[in-house]
Parts: structure tokens; sequence; C-alpha cells
């Protein structure tokens, strides 16, 4: 069965991408691509058309799934009419205000609707990882260092977001602290947390543990935006068969 992907934010780096990614899928097919403000009639020779006209686009392409990276806002914009419209959405947009985010839960008691921070099988690998090493090094420091492109928004980002999540469901930890300045010495129990921003950086996130004059690295790095564009349509091509409900990459994986 062919996929039709809808394509939101289509000129933007991310749209770019996925647009690529689908194109070499055999199981996929771009059946439309919007943007808020095209620039561009076209990507690589799927037409852009108007953000404004998505609800009437929906209705005569028919997507299946409909592939999002844009912004908090207009993500949960694209999430509320593709549930209107009964088509599955998919998103990595991250940075979502509580009443965002509350959007695309809304629209997965409709339709399927699968977010990830990171669409690269590699955090995945470190998701499942990162929570047994802190387990088993109880009382150890730990410290994150996320570093992405001088252009991304939120800090920390969606990816470190959620690697801390799984550091502290596995330790006992008071808190994170995010940089340090003056006189600010370390405190047991915190998880120090540091974002860079800076040139090209596609996404790099490293764990650090140490304690008892040994230390452990954990880092993931991203060279190239087409992972994450690629992971996105497997996602798409995976929540195709899926019934309404909250989904998540590891779903993806795990299958």
């Amino acid at each position: 069965m062919t996929v039709r992907i809808g394509v939101t934010g289509a000129t933007g780096r991310m749209g770019r991408e996925v647009i690529a990614a689908a194109s070499d899928h055999d199981d996929c097919e771009v059946v439309l691509a919007v943007n808020r403000d095209p620039d561009v009639d076209r990507v690589d020779g799927v037409p852009v058309e108007s953000a404004a006209e998505f609800d009437s686009l929906l209705a005569d392409r028919e997507p299946t799934a409909v592939v999002d990276f844009t912004g908090p806002e207009s993500a949960a914009d694209y999430a509320r009419t593709c549930a209107d419209a009964g088509v599955a959405f998919v998103t990595g947009t991250t940075g979502f205000a509580p009443v965002d985010r509350q959007a695309l839960e809304d629209a997965s008691e409709t339709i399927p609707v699968l977010h990830a921070p990171n669409f690269a099988r590699g955090v995945q690998a470190l998701l499942s990882v990162v929570g047994e090493a802190v387990r088993n090094l109880p009382g150890y420091d730990v410290e994150l260092v996320e570093t992405h492109h001088n252009a991304k928004r939120d800090a920390p980002s969606g990816t470190a977001n959620r690697l801390l999540e799984e550091i502290e469901a596995h330790g006992d930890f008071t808190g994170r602290k995010h940089g340090r300045e003056g006189f600010d010495p370390r405190e047991d129990g915190e998880i120090g947390v540091h974002v860079l921003r800076a040139g090209n950086v596609t996404g790099e996130h490293e764990i650090v543990i140490a304690d008892n004059h040994e230390e452990v690295r954990l880092t993931h790095r991203a060279e190239d935006r087409g992972v994450f564009a690629a992971g996105a349509v497997d996602a798409a091509v995976w929540i195709a068969g899926a019934k309404a409900g909250w989904y998540d990459f590891a779903d993806v994986i795990d299958e």
C-alpha cells in the first residue's frame, strides 16, 4: 500500500528533508505540501501551496498522514485540522506550551497522533540505555550537555528534556541545575543541564555520569537532518495502520 503523505512547513529546513525522504521511500507519495508563506513554488518537484488552504487540500488530496516540523502554535493548528479531517498526524515539533500540547492530545482522541522530539534511531537506543546506566550507578553525578544550530528556538531541546525525564525516572535526584555562574558549587542530587547554540550544528547530546574516580559518557551526534526526516517518514508509514491514540517513535522502533 502506498502511503499518501502531506508535509507542512514544506519550504523549511525539515520540510524539505521530509519531502526528499518520502520521495526515496518505496511506500510513500507526497500528495500535498504547504507553507504559511510560500516563497518557492516547488520542492523536489512537489508543488508548495498556501497553508491557508490546508483544510480544503486535505479533503481534495486525501493524505494518509501529515508530517509536521513547524512551530508549537502552527503544529497545534494543523493537528486540529487533521483531526477534523480524520487524517493521522506525525510531528517532531518541540517547545509546546501547555495549551498547544493539549491540542495534540485532544486530536489523539479522534486520530492517531505520533509526537517525538527526535526521530533518530540512535536517540531511541540512547534512551533505552541511559536509564540503566543511571540505575546501576546510584549517587553518581549526572550532567547533560546539548548543542544545536544557532537558529534553534527552544532550550533545552525536546530531546534533552526527554533524556532528562528518563534519567530522573531511574535515579534519586533533587532537580535540574541550568548552567552555572559565580560561586555555584555542585549540590548532591542535582542534574546539571547545559545548552549550546552555535553555527550549523545539527544536534548533539552528551550525558556525563561520574564519581568513584571514573566516568561514563553517552553521546549521540546527528550529522545530517536527513536522519530525522527518514525516521518521520517511517513513522508516517507505520501510523497509517494505527487506531486513534497517542504514539511515540519508540512504538515504531519496537514493532
